[in-house]
């Protein structure tokens, strides 16, 4: 929206009642692809921002905050990630992260929309860092529910870097989509993926994490504040067999000093377990008696920003 003094506020409705909005001092690319809307702007504090049917999806300066917790807290819980998939993630950034590790192998990225990928390309190089390029990294351009389901590659580690329960992920955060997920994994493998915010998606973060519960044997929700979500939001990594909450704080030092990770910004050992820490909301939201997701399910609470009435941002 462009307002009388020509300042362009760009604003996301996280629901009827909550929302917040960003500067965007210069547009730089919009594109409606086949799938969704994708746009590039720059924002004075965040640097070049992405956004993706409304929702601001990353930014160049704010990355770290949901990237690093999202790849390394399961990664070094394994220890020794060789294969691994991200399902989403077209920005680059959690390929970035993985791609940090001397071990990796294969990293294969199934992206829905490469359109997302052509704008990461082009205008957030400081997001991904020449991930693209890796020989490591194998694009699968499409849709991943198929990929997933009739896969028979497997996998030390998955990350769902989706967006959120709406549109074309629907179908991604639900119990037969996890089982189709775990049958991928190798013995020891892990999942990480982001649940929703305990602030104004509460039931359907609640669901989401009953819904890992029904396939995996443990599943550790943590929370970590990310800026450019303008809330505090909920991650969760799910095994069978590996606890991450057991790592003391030494143990991941010493994983990631031996992985040569010297250079992240966040994740650290004692960060490690401040992640896992809930305040009693939060503990007592994901005790909540709800039902998992199933395929056909529709999430109550979640909005489309598309859906919700237009909002007009006005300077005090």
């Amino acid at each position: 929206m462009e307002l009388p003094d020509n300042t362009r506020y760009v604003a996301e409705q996280l629901g009827p009642d909550f929302g917040f909005y960003l500067h965007a001092s210069q547009r730089l690319a919009e594109v409606n692809s086949a799938w969704q809307k994708i746009e590039i702007f720059e924002n004075p504090l965040f640097g070049r921002v992405m956004r993706i049917d409304g929702c601001f999806m990353t930014s160049e300066r704010d990355e770290f905050f949901y990237h690093e917790p999202m790849v390394h807290l399961p990664a070094i819980s394994h220890g020794e990630p060789r294969r691994a998939l991200i399902v989403g993630g077209g920005d680059g950034g959690a390929a970035e992260e993985l791609l940090k590790y001397p071990g990796l192998e294969q990293l294969v990225l199934a992206e829905l929309d490469d359109e997302v990928i052509r704008l990461a390309r082009e205008w957030l190089p400081a997001i991904h860092r020449g991930a693209f390029d890796d020989p490591r990294l194998e694009l699968r351009l499409g849709d991943a529910l198929p990929f997933i389901e009739k896969g028979t590659e497997r996998f030390d580690q998955i990350i769902l870097d989706l967006t959120d329960p709406f549109g074309p992920a629907t179908d991604l955060y639900t119990v037969e989509f996890y089982r189709a997920c775990k049958k991928l994994l190798n013995p020891g493998g892990v999942i990480s993926l982001h649940i929703g915010s305990p602030i104004h998606l509460k039931i359907p973060m609640a669901r989401i994490a009953a819904s890992l519960r029904a396939v995996f044997a443990i599943v550790r929700p943590y929370l970590q504040y990310v800026p450019l979500y303008g809330t505090l939001w909920c991650m969760a990594m799910a095994s069978d067999t590996i606890d991450p909450t057991l790592l003391s704080a030494a143990e991941v030092d010493t994983r990631l000093h031996r992985q040569g990770l010297h250079d992240l910004q966040l994740y650290n050992g004692a960060v490690h377990h401040a992640l896992f820490t809930q305040p009693n909301f939060v503990h007592n939201l994901l005790l909540q008696p709800v039902a998992p997701v199933h395929r056909g399910d529709i999430l109550e609470g979640i909005h489309d920003p598309e859906s919700l009435p237009a909002v007009r941002v006005i300077p005090v």
